[in-house]
């Protein structure tokens, strides 16, 4: 039985199609006083958070919210967002997802292009949003999630609303109904492109709901009799979270909002979470800190250790062991990768990686740990997930097995295709580049892969990024700038060459005065690289890549 039936008997008069939005009805009718969300000093349990979604859903149809009109959330991961986010659906309204990173030109880009009647957002981007709304001729209620926004903003064309009081004027025994065509309701979500305005990606409930149900076989094997612990960091705005939050609430999970990244590490610690899902590079960068410490261990430590790592390894890869290394290994959970475990909070069952390629040697070494990583591989278009690694089926080097629901081929030039429900509906408002990406029912990636005899997909390259040198050679970016940020001095890197005849490399780091120690360590990477793909010049900076300096 899929635990999409669990607890659902289709023979009572009451059954109810389970649907993205009967998810929370279904969480608080199974789960009614387990904790849902926890954040700082507040916990509310699945019970009554429904009852905020419904008040909340309430509030907004009195303001005259109603089918078809957008309402845009702007805003750090919070009980308020979680509750606003998931009641825009039972009004029948579409949900827009802004990146809190976002420069204020663009935010009012796409609060004009989806037409957004509502925006939700938290005070600490006032500054921005107010810039935003400058530019903007016509009324957009505010409702704050932080009473302070209100009273620094003095624009008259903008509504404004304090989120508690909004939340107060909503019937919390409102009756939605579930509209008969919810499988196609809306989400938005816009992509940053890299070159023109973005792109409003439309996903539908449906979609939503396939990608939940393609991974259920990651699912089974990682959650057992208790409903499962999330730490979640990555804004709403992502939609791999977005997708990620309707399967807890589906699991009835206890979903714990981390502080910020900086109080990260502590926050697992705390939550002690059984799944975490996050970007490649929180990875890298725990591959980094935990490789420090154990760089300054010494004799018996430093054995086991190095031990952990070669043996997990080989484990990994299913290379069979001696008696003697079975038994060191045994040593070795015990001693190092039981410890590390305990570290995040000791139920940590899997962290998944999504949103970008995850560097093999990475993988490799939180596997061999004790931190079993799952990568997986997905884009906005797509729901976001196609494919992922199954716990015990690991493979490092490809992105895992592709979903059950959809679809996946190779085209002639290596382009992968991805046809199915999760499939966007298109974009919004702009049917041109909608046709030019979807193509008789199939989603071109503009990613480069190979099905393995396994039948995993394997990601190879970007089929725009990939760099022609001047003699006609294929040449991957993204594997050298994969390796360089494996330096911890080293935060972005670009690498050129396009019809040149060598390549070049523009490098973001912190020891700007220090160009030897970057010269030595690029040195050291061109050994282990081909001709073609040697590092041969490189320049030092030290402004980050991001979308509000125009870099990124």
């Amino acid at each position: 039985m899929s635990v999409y039936e669990k607890n659902l008997d289709k023979n009572k008069a009451n059954f109810v199609p389970l649907t993205p939005l009967t998810f929370l009805k279904r969480a608080k009718d199974i789960y009614p006083n387990y904790e849902a969300i926890i954040y700082e000093d507040r916990k509310y349990s699945w019970i009554e958070v429904y009852k905020r979604c419904v008040k909340f859903a309430s509030a907004l149809t009195k303001i005259g919210i109603k089918k078809g009109d957008t309402v845009s959330f702007l805003a750090f991961n919070t009980p308020e967002i979680f509750e606003a986010h998931y009641s825009v659906p039972m009004t029948g309204a579409v949900l827009n997802t802004i990146n809190i990173r976002l420069d204020a030109k663009t935010i009012s880009y796409i609060l004009e292009h989806s037409e957004a009647k509502v925006l939700v957002v938290d005070r600490q981007l006032h500054i921005e949003v107010k810039k935003a709304l400058s530019s903007i001729n016509r009324k957009i209620t505010i409702i704050d999630i932080n009473d302070k926004f209100a009273d620094q903003s003095k624009l008259d064309k903008i509504g404004e609303l304090e989120y508690e009081k909004f939340l107060d004027t909503g019937d919390e025994n409102y009756n939605w109904q579930m509209p008969d065509d919810e499988w196609q309701a809306l989400s938005l979500s816009y992509t940053s492109g890299t070159t023109g305005n973005p792109k409003g990606v439309m996903l539908s409930h449906g979609g939503i709901l396939s990608n939940c149900e393609g991974a259920e076989e990651i699912l089974q094997s990682l959650i057992k009799k208790d409903p499962p612990v999330f730490l979640t960091w990555l804004p709403l705005s992502h939609s791999y979270e977005h997708t990620v939050q309707y399967v807890q609430i589906l699991l009835g999970a206890k979903v714990f909002y981390a502080e910020s990244l900086e109080k990260l590490l502590p926050n697992v610690a705390i939550a002690k979470p059984t799944i975490m899902t996050a970007v490649p590079r929180f990875y890298q960068n725990l591959y980094t800190k935990i490789s420090l410490n154990f760089s300054k261990q010494k004799g018996m430590k430093k054995y086991f250790i190095t031990n952990s790592i070669l043996l997990g390894t080989k484990i990994l890869n299913k290379e069979p062991l001696s008696i003697k290394k079975k038994f060191i290994n045994f040593i070795c959970e015990i001693l190092v990768r039981r410890k590390i475990r305990k570290q995040f909070g000791g139920k940590l069952r899997a962290f998944v990686s999504g949103g970008g390629a995850l560097d093999q040697k990475t993988g490799e070494f939180l596997n061999s740990i004790g931190l079993p990583t799952l990568q997986g591989y997905g884009l906005t278009e797509a729901s976001p997930v196609v494919s992922c690694n199954i716990p015990g089926k690991i493979r490092i080097e490809t992105v895992g097995p592709p979903f059950k629901t959809n679809k996946v081929k190779i085209a002639e030039d290596g382009e992968i295709l991805v046809k199915g429900e999760n499939v966007m509906l298109g974009y919004w408002n702009m049917k041109k580049e909608t046709d030019e990406i979807i193509k008789d029912g199939w989603l071109h990636t503009g990613d480069i892969g190979e099905i393995t005899k396994e039948g995993n997909l394997k990601i190879t390259d970007r089929k725009k990024d990939i760099i022609v040198n001047l003699g006609g050679d294929n040449i991957s970016p993204t594997k050298i700038e994969n390796l360089l940020s494996l330096n911890e001095k080293i935060k972005q890197s670009l690498v050129y060459g396009d019809k040149k005849t060598y390549l070049v490399a523009l490098i973001v780091t912190d020891i700007y005065e220090n160009e030897k120690e970057i010269q030595l360590y690029i040195e050291k990477l061109n050994n282990n690289l081909s001709i073609i793909e040697k590092i041969k010049k490189f320049k030092l900076i030290k402004e980050e890549f991001t979308i509000e300096n125009g870099m990124l």
